[in-house]
């Protein structure tokens, strides 16, 4: 985690920018991509990835949400068959996921 957010943000929002025309043109390819930035922006916010049992309110959620989309991603990687729905539902959580971090000012 930097001491600068409002340079993680702007990095973020960069790398998200670059992101949305293969998120509309090639959602399938272009979801792993996506998952990673927000499991480093949620990192970098202080989020515990590795236990969210033990989490509690919104960040439980947060948490859930990422592994979620996350684990769809993945089967993507593994060349699963994957229905499209779950890939959109996947890229919605991730998206409202990079909103929300995007919002925040510091570790949660």
């Amino acid at each position: 985690m930097t001491d600068q957010p409002g340079l993680d943000e702007y990095d973020w929002q960069s790398e998200y920018a670059s992101l949305e025309e293969d998120l509309a043109d090639d959602p399938t390819g272009a979801l792993a991509q996506f998952a990673d930035l927000v499991e480093r922006m949620l990192d970098e916010r202080g989020y515990d990835l590795g236990d969210p049992i033990v989490r509690e309110g919104d960040e439980r959620a947060i948490v859930a949400d990422y592994l979620a989309a996350r684990e769809t991603s993945d089967r993507v990687e593994r060349d699963e068959d994957v229905d499209p729905g779950d890939i959109g539902a996947a890229i919605v959580n991730l998206r409202e996921l990079f909103e929300t971090l995007v919002a925040e000012r510091g570790p949660p």
